[in-house]
């Protein structure tokens, strides 16, 4: 059993099982290159769901991770989700019906809505669709402030702007990494550094295979009226902020967006705010758009657990839907106790290709 366990990243799977190790008794320190949150988990949408899911095991993980949302809840009221529901037409015709069918095979709360109803849930959408299903049990909730709280209740040693440059090695077992201040020892270190984990674990001849996943995340200006729900349209996911903000991907259906690269920033964002005007009323105005790297497995699915005697890897997306309930499975592993059998088969070897290993 792990005593004391180095993190390597921030973000809110990092915080997460940060928050984890340390109620089961763990000495935590995590490293984090630049500030908390300031990678992906500062620039993601923030939705929690099952609605988006790869096949039935992979949607049944997620249902179980938005427990641990409700478990937290209990923990840190004030960053509980937003438990608003989500309504959604990004699909009509043959493509709606599939959709409410699988849903309901999986026992999934959904239930569809005409479009007079949609009006009276959401009065301000200009031309509700004729059509949508209504998730009721999702939510959201802003994953930099919870990362920053995770960390916070954790008691763990912060310490930010501080790279990891590599692993350490002795006699076949993982104990900590190298930065350019000195090493950092642990009897167990977890790479939760999102697109980071592959270099860190190149140098010692092991390959992560992940897919590049940019995306644009806008955010509008405050505007006067109040969305009810989370919006799932046919050309990207939109919430509101309690500020008054609308959040936007640039990209149609973001969870499962396959763009490699970002091409003509100024073009996509000038289609979101084409979109958000054509649902919402010609007020929508820019005030930022952010660029964020998505950490993504080759097959779309988690990465959790161990890698080698003393080295575990945690990465994912969506990990605001994931993170906490991927920190209680991994903590329990790392602790000893054996991980939870929903993650099972999210075991990253099925991800890694192995060379010789070379200590730098």
């Amino acid at each position: 059993m792990a005593q004391s366990v180095l993190i390597i990243g921030a973000g809110i799977i990092g915080a997460s099982l940060a928050f984890h190790l340390s109620r089961q008794g763990a000495s935590v320190t995590v490293l984090e290159s630049a500030t908390p949150a300031s990678a992906a988990s500062g620039r993601s949408f923030g939705w929690i769901n099952a609605s988006f899911y790869e096949n039935p095991a992979h949607h049944h993980l997620r249902v179980a991770a938005m427990a641990a949302h409700h478990r937290l809840a209990a923990l840190l009221p004030d960053h509980a989700p937003n438990w608003q529901g989500t309504l959604w037409f990004e699909e009509e015709g043959a493509g709606f019906d599939q959709k409410a069918a699988e849903l309901a095979a999986l026992g999934y709360a959904a239930t569809p809505l005409t479009s007079a109803e949609i009006a009276k849930l959401e009065p301000h959408l200009a031309n509700p669709p004729a059509q949508a299903l209504h998730f009721p049990t999702e939510g959201a909730v802003d994953p930099a402030a919870l990362t920053r709280a995770l960390l916070a209740a954790s008691g763990a040693r912060v310490l930010s702007g501080i790279a990891a440059k590599s692993l350490i090695e002795r006699n076949g077992m993982f104990a900590g990494v190298r930065t350019a201040i000195g090493p950092f020892g642990a009897d167990h270190t977890v790479l939760a550094a999102g697109v980071a984990v592959p270099r860190l674990l190149e140098s010692f001849g092991i390959s992560l295979n992940m897919l590049p996943r940019p995306g644009l995340l806008l955010r509008t200006n405050p505007l006067g009226f109040h969305l009810n729900h989370i919006l799932v349209t046919p050309h990207q996911e939109i919430r509101q902020t309690p500020d008054g903000c609308l959040l936007a991907p640039c990209a149609a259906n973001h969870q499962a967006d396959n763009a490699e690269t970002i091409a003509d920033r100024p073009a996509k964002i000038q289609a979101t705010l084409a979109n958000l005007r054509a649902l919402f009323g010609p007020e929508i105005t820019e005030a930022e758009t952010v660029l964020g790297h998505r950490p993504y497995p080759a097959d779309g699915l988690p990465a959790l657990g161990l890698v080698a005697e003393g080295l575990s890897i945690a990465v994912m997306h969506s990990g605001v839907t994931l993170a906490l309930f991927a920190a209680e499975a991994l903590t329990s592993e790392i602790m000893g106790q054996g991980i939870h059998p929903l993650w099972a088969k999210y075991a990253p070897e099925r991800l890694l290709h192995r060379r010789s290993w070379r200590n730098e």
